[in-house]
């Protein structure tokens, strides 16, 4: 996934900065339906950590709680970047 692609997908634009706030909020919304509405598990994962990366994601627990090895993934996931982000 090309994460330029993701976001003008999403959000219309690569540049979240140039967003307002209606648009921003637009393009979460279009981006937790597509995650709340994919199967494919790797695709899912990958929405998910966009959603994460933007501060919109939802607990790992409950976004996987019927897979538990991506659950641990995206846990694992949320701690490291949380960590490269201090």
């Amino acid at each position: 996934m090309d994460l330029d692609a993701l976001l003008a997908n999403y959000f219309g634009t690569a540049d979240l900065a140039s967003l307002d706030d209606a648009a921003f909020a637009d393009g979460v919304d279009r981006l937790a339906i597509a995650f709340a509405t994919e199967t494919e598990p790797g695709r899912r994962f990958a929405l998910w950590a966009l959603l994460h990366g933007i501060g919109e994601a939802p607990d790992p627990a409950i976004a996987f709680e019927d897979d538990p090895r991506t659950r641990d993934a995206a846990i694992t996931y949320a701690r490291l970047a949380d960590r490269a982000g201090d």
